[in-house]
C-alpha cells in the first residue's frame, strides 16, 4: 500500500502545483485636512472649545483601538503599543489604523491650544504647551513614516507631508525659532496649494482656508528674521496671530527709536511716567500707515476696534493715576482726545458702507456731539490752536450732516426741503479745506463736493414737477347728500356725505327717543304663565260698553269656542 504524502500531492503531467488566487492589497486613501476640519467643526472649535475637541479625540482613540483590536494592555497592567508597518502591510488592514496616530497628534494639539487660551492668565502654562506640542509631533512623524509606506496613495502621501511640516511649524513658532517655523510653514503651503489645483471644487474649501491660516504666521516669521516690509504688525493682530503685542511692540520699537517719555498735544507737552501707557503710544505710531495698507473697510474698522480694547485698559489705569497724580490728567485728557478722534474716524468708515442716510446721519450726530464735548475740556478751553482744530473738524461733520439730511428728505419726496439743503451744503463744502482732514473724512467731503450741485438741480426739477401736477389735477364733482335720517339708521346704505366730516355729523339721534317698557316685577316674571286675571267688564265706564258691543261678532264667536270664558 502506497501513503500519498499530502502536502506534496501527486501531480499529472501538464498540471503544476496547486494555487490560490491572492488578492491585491487595497490602496488606503486617506483625506488628512477634510478628516479633521469636519471634526473640529462639529465637536466645537467652531466656538474656539478646544477642551471640548480634546474629549472627542479621547473617544475616538478608545473606540478605534476597541475595534482595530489594538489595546494597551488590560485593566491592570498597560502596555503601550503603536500602529507599525506590520498593521499596515496586513492584506486584512483597516484604513482606520492610520486615524490612530493622526488622532493622538490632533488630541496633543487641541490640549496645547486649550493651554495657550490659559496661559494669558497663567504664564507656566506655557512650558506645558510646548510639551504637548513636542508630543504632537512625535504622533505626527509616525503618521508621516506609515503613509509613506506603498499601501498609502500620492494624495495620502502629500496630506501627510503637509500636516507634519505644519505641526512642526506651529511648534517652532511657540519656541520663537523663526527659521525653521518658516521654512516648515512654506512646506505645508506649498503642498497645500498644489492640492487644491488638482482637486475638484467641492473639496478645495478646507485646503483654501489652511493656506490663509497660514499666511499671517508666514509674514510673522518674516517679521523676525528681518523682512520689515513684509508683514504689518497691527494688521498680524487683527488676524489674531500676535498674543503677546504690547510686549512685542515695547521690544521692536526700542530697538530702532529712543523710548517715549513726553508727546506734544496742541502745542502742550506731556510727560508719560506709566510704562504701560508708554508702550501703547508706541505701538499707534504706525497706525495711519496700518489703516492706508489695510484691504478693506471692514479690515480698517478691525483694526479700531483692537485699538479700542488697548485703549479701554489703558485710560482705566490712567484714571486710577490720575487720583493720587494730577499731573496724568493730562496724560488723561490725551488718551480720551485718541478714543474720540477714532471712533469718529471708526464712524466715517461706517458712513461710507451705510447705504441708509438716515444712518449716517445718527453717525456724524455722534462724532459732532463727542467733538464739541472734547472742545469744551478744561485743558482746552483756552488753547487757540485745538479750538481752530475742532472748529474746522465740527463744521466738516456738519455739512456731511446736512447733505445726508437731504438725501432723506429726497428719499420721502420732500423736494422744497431737499432743494435748501443740498444749496446750502453746496455752499458750505466749499469754504472747506479738505486737504486738511483725515483721509476718510477728505474723501466724503470730496464726493459732497463733486454731488451737491447736481443734487441741487435735481431737488429743484423734481420740486416744480410736483408743482405743476397738483395744478393739473381737476377735481370731480360729487354729488352731494343730504339726509335727515342719522346714519345708524340706515348703515346698508353707502353715500358720499360732506356732513359726516363736518363738526356736527349726524350719526345718531340724541337724546334717543323715549319708548314704553312694561313694568314686570320680578314675582310676575316667575308666575306670569300661572295667573289668571280678573273680569273687569262690569267696572268699565258707560262710554267703554258701545264700544263693546261693537266687537259683538268676536265675542260671540270667543264664546261659542270658549275661548272668553272665565274658569273659576
Amino acid at each position: 500500500m502506497v501513503v500519498e504524502n499530502p502536502t506534496n500531492p501527486p501531480s499529472s503531467e501538464g498540471d503544476g502545483p496547486i494555487q490560490k488566487d491572492v488578492e491585491s492589497p487595497k490602496t488606503f486613501t486617506l483625506k488628512i485636512l477634510k478628516l479633521i476640519k469636519d471634526a473640529q467643526q462639529q465637536h466645537g472649535l467652531r466656538h474656539g472649545d478646544y477642551q471640548r475637541y480634546r474629549g472627542y479625540c479621547s473617544r475616538r482613540i478608545s473606540r478605534l483601538r476597541k475595534v482595530l483590536k489594538i489595546p494597551q494592555g488590560d485593566r491592570r497592567h498597560f502596555k503601550k503599543r503603536d500602529v507599525t508597518e506590520a498593521h499596515i502591510g496586513s492584506s486584512r488592514a483597516d484604513e482606520r489604523l492610520l486615524h490612530l496616530p493622526l488622532m493622538l497628534a490632533e488630541r496633543c494639539w487641541a490640549y496645547g491650544m486649550q493651554l495657550k487660551q490659559e496661559a494669558n492668565t497663567e504664564p507656566r502654562k506655557k512650558f506645558h504647551l510646548v510639551q504637548k506640542l513636542r508630543k504632537a509631533c512625535v504622533y505626527a512623524l509616525q503618521l508621516g513614516e506609515l503613509c509613506k509606506l506603498d499601501r498609502c496613495d500620492a494624495r495620502t502621501q502629500l496630506e501627510a507631508q503637509a500636516y507634519v511640516a505644519w505641526i512642526h511649524g506651529s511648534l517652532q513658532f511657540e519656541l520663537e525659532l523663526w527659521e525653521k517655523a518658516a521654512e516648515n510653514l512654506q512646506k505645508a503651503q506649498l503642498i497645500y496649494e498644489k492640492l487644491i489645483t488638482a482637486l475638484s471644487e467641492e473639496e478645495q474649501p478646507p485646503y483654501k482656508q489652511r493656506v490663509d491660516e497660514i499666511a499671517p504666521s508666514l509674514r510673522y516669521c518674516a517679521y523676525n528674521i528681518g523682512d520689515d516690509k513684509a508683514v504689518d504688525l497691527l494688521e498680524l493682530r487683527s488676524q489674531g496671530v500676535l498674543d503677546t503685542f504690547d510686549a512685542l511692540v515695547s521690544q521692536t520699537k526700542e530697538k530702532t527709536a529712543a523710548v517715549l517719555h513726553e508727546v506734544t498735544w496742541f502745542g502742550v507737552k506731556i510727560s508719560i511716567k506709566i510704562e504701560k501707557v508708554r508702550v501703547f503710544l508706541l505701538s499707534i505710531e504706525g497706525l495711519d500707515e496700518s489703516l492706508k495698507n489695510a484691504e478693506s473697510h471692514q479690515a480698517k474698522i478691525k483694526i479700531l476696534e483692537n485699538l479700542f480694547i488697548d485703549l479701554r485698559d489703558v485710560i482705566s489705569l490712567t484714571r486710577e493715576s490720575a487720583r493720587t497724580d494730577k499731573q496724568d490728567n493730562l496724560v488723561l485728557a490725551y488718551l480720551l482726545s485718541i478714543r474720540i478722534e477714532r471712533t469718529s474716524q471708526r464712524n466715517l468708515l461706517l458712513v461710507q458702507q451705510t447705504r441708509k442716510p438716515q444712518d449716517c446721519v445718527r453717525l456724524l450726530d455722534i462724532n459732532i456731539q463727542q467733538t464739541i464735548e472734547l472742545s469744551q475740556n478744561e485743558l482746552l478751553k483756552n488753547n487757540n490752536l485745538a479750538q481752530v482744530h475742532f472748529d474746522n473738524y465740527i463744521a466738516a461733520y456738519k455739512t456731511l450732516r446736512s447733505f445726508y439730511i437731504a438725501k432723506t428728505h429726497a428719499g420721502a419726496k420732500r423736494w422744497r426741503e431737499a432743494a435748501i439743503l443740498f444749496e446750502t451744503t453746496d455752499k458750505t463744502v466749499k469754504t472747506l479745506n479738505i486737504s486738511n482732514y483725515l483721509t476718510e473724512l477728505a474723501s466724503l467731503l470730496s464726493t459732497v463736493k463733486e454731488n451737491a450741485a447736481t443734487e441741487v438741480v435735481n431737488a429743484k426739477a423734481n420740486f416744480v414737477l410736483e408743482i405743476h401736477e397738483e395744478q393739473i389735477v381737476i377735481p370731480l364733482p360729487q354729488k352731494v347728500y343730504k339726509s335727515k335720517k342719522p346714519l345708524i339708521e340706515r348703515l346698508d346704505e353707502f353715500r358720499e356725505e360732506p356732513q359726516i366730516m363736518s363738526k356736527n355729523p349726524n350719526l345718531v339721534p340724541l337724546p334717543p327717543a323715549m319708548e314704553p317698557v312694561p313694568a314686570k316685577p320680578l314675582f310676575f316674571d316667575l308666575a306670569n304663565n300661572l295667573l289668571e286675571f280678573p273680569d273687569l267688564s262690569e267696572k268699565l265706564d258707560s262710554q267703554s260698553k258701545p264700544k263693546q258691543g261693537a266687537a259683538g261678532i268676536t265675542g260671540f264667536v270667543k264664546g261659542l269656542w270658549g275661548w272668553g270664558s272665565n274658569n273659576k
